[in-house]
């Protein structure tokens, strides 16, 4: 009869540096596999990790040799196993060789694979297996058993997995892990299979080895563990062949909810794990991955913000927290006032209602143009907003507005700049030529500037900011000063488009410095081309 459920603890064994590398487009360095290895036994305190299949390469014996090394001078060497072959002598003395203590021997336990990739019998498979254990043991090795490809093997001859496993019984073996080599497997199966293997084998150690070609690794964990299978396998980031194996952050949050078990793991140093194997791997996890991806504790929807902001009405067991990460809300066409609120809390910002409203509306419209909008670029916004405000409040409107501005640049020739302007009731448009997006449009508003009799001051600085973390179209803050008369004034323009701000920036200033003159068209066509 199985304990309690709360006070079974489950191993999990972790198998990223075997089963995980065959992943395709994954091969891990020596250091790497080293750092990967420390992290997961030191830093998350997995109770057993898979690091390498014996005899694939000299490197890869190298890698085992430093982690078996390390394990060692830290106490932990009977956690590191490594996969073998049955093949006598061979695989074992290569573990051996580099300093391992524990073989995970690969058996068929599929009838299938016996007969047509070995082109064996039960009985001579059974006595090459038997071979290879005794040797292994005698030299001091501590040997597990893979059933590959068990669940297939099940499903098509029950008969030939239980003489198989009657068969190495009595060898010794530690483990018997049993592999759903393929991801074949429903939860109903998962149960059936393993209860039937558990009742038939009673005083066997069995592991449960999911996949998750069908998308259901998770689950089957979760019916192996209330079957009372004890030991799981997993990966980081799911890594693995086709669709992978199951995750270690999945399983580990699933088991200890939902399960009520017990595990080694520190479950606050998964999401530090999995970029790292994220880095070192060079397979990116996707922003909605349960646990470990990059959007999974922030909130959308302005209706959850306000849930949330009004007595944490969308927040679960599942917090952020318990990873060592921090709920977000995300800023966009879909953002509320509550959305806002949140991400002022966190920054420590206070608005006046009616400022907030005006945040809230740029927001809105940057999102309705696509912008992804990070809680950094907030005070971006936030800044050019009130600044506009200011603006507005010291003139009935803004005297000059920007139509339209089309700049054209490229590799080795000059930019062209083609500006249309509302001054006051006229209208002016103009086109102009420099080196560089920028400098075209400082030239064609300079014409059109030259028919009110106002000339463009100097430009003395110009500074260009990008929120820290922006991506490449993130806002972009531009700063120019101007040498006026006695005097200097700094202006600010905000877009994703860097020139564009820098533009913004520039209209700021004329319209600080431009006398009104609604009713004075230039004495020349309103429609001024250049």
């Amino acid at each position: 009869m199985n304990q309690p459920a709360s006070r079974r603890h489950i191993v999990l064994m972790d198998t990223t540096l075997r089963d995980g590398e065959q992943t395709q487009g994954v091969s891990f360095s020596v250091n790497e596999k080293t750092s990967i290895a420390r992290a997961l036994l030191q830093t998350l305190g997995v109770d057993r990790i898979e690091v390498a299949s014996a005899c694939v390469s000299e490197g890869e014996r190298e890698a085992v040799a430093r982690i078996c090394a390390w394990a060692a001078e830290n106490g932990c060497a009977g956690r590191v196993e490594v996969l073998g072959f049955v093949d006598y002598k061979r695989s074992a003395d290569w573990i051996l060789g580099a300093g391992g203590k524990v073989i995970n021997l690969l058996t068929k336990g599929s009838e299938k694979h016996c007969r047509k990739q070995l082109g064996k019998t039960l009985g001579q498979h059974l006595a090459d297996i038997e071979r290879t254990v005794e040797y292994a043991r005698s030299q001091g090795l501590a040997v597990n058993a893979y059933l590959e490809d068990w669940s297939n093997g099940y499903r098509d001859s029950r008969d030939y997995v239980f003489e198989l496993v009657r068969g190495m019984s009595g060898l010794g073996l530690g483990h018997f892990m049993l592999p759903d080599t393929l991801g074949m497997l429903s939860p109903r199966e998962v149960a059936d299979y393993l209860g039937d293997m558990r009742e038939g084998f009673p005083e066997l150690r069995f592991d449960f080895h999911p996949h998750n070609d069908y998308g259901l690794a998770t689950a089957n964990v979760l019916a192996a563990v209330e079957t009372g299978i004890d030991c799981i396998h997993c990966t980081v980031n799911c890594l693995g062949e086709r669709a992978g194996n199951v995750s270690l952050a999945e399983i580990a949050v699933v088991l200890r909810d939902m399960a009520g078990v017990e595990l080694s793991i520190d479950e606050s140093r998964i999401a530090s794990l999995s970029a790292m194997v994220e880095n070192f791997s060079g397979k990116r996890i996707a922003a909605n991955t349960p646990v470990t991806g990059a959007d999974v504790f922030t909130q959308t929807a302005g209706i959850h913000a306000d849930g949330d902001l009004k007595g944490n009405l969308y927040v679960s067991r599942l917090g952020p927290e318990r990873f060592n990460r921090k709920r977000s809300y995300a800023l966009g066409k879909m953002s509320g006032k509550a959305s806002l609120i949140n991400n002022l809390d966190e920054l420590g910002i206070s608005l006046t209602a009616e400022e907030q409203a005006a945040v809230l509306k740029r927001i809105v419209e940057l999102g309705d143009s696509k912008h992804v909008i990070t809680t950094d670029d907030l005070p971006v916004i936030i800044a050019d907003v009130l600044e506009d405000r200011e603006q507005q409040e010291q003139q009935d409107a803004r005297h000059v507005r920007l139509l339209n501005c089309y700049i054209n640049t490229g590799l080795d020739v000059d930019s062209t700049a083609s500006v249309r302007l509302a001054i006051g009731d006229a209208i002016s448009q103009s086109s102009g030529v420099g080196n560089g997006g920028f400098d075209a449009f400082m030239d064609a508003t300079g014409k059109i500037f030259a028919e009110y009799d106002f000339s463009l001051p100097e430009l003395v600085d110009y500074e260009i900011h990008i929120p820290r973390g922006g991506q490449t179209d993130a806002l972009t803050e531009c700063f120019i000063t101007w040498q006026l008369p006695g005097r200097k004034l700094k202006t600010r323009g905000v877009d994703a488009n860097q020139v564009l701000a820098a533009v913004k920036a520039t209209l700021r200033m004329v319209n600080l410095q431009l006398p009104a003159r609604r009713h004075n068209a230039p004495p020349q066509d309103r429609q001024k081309t250049a």
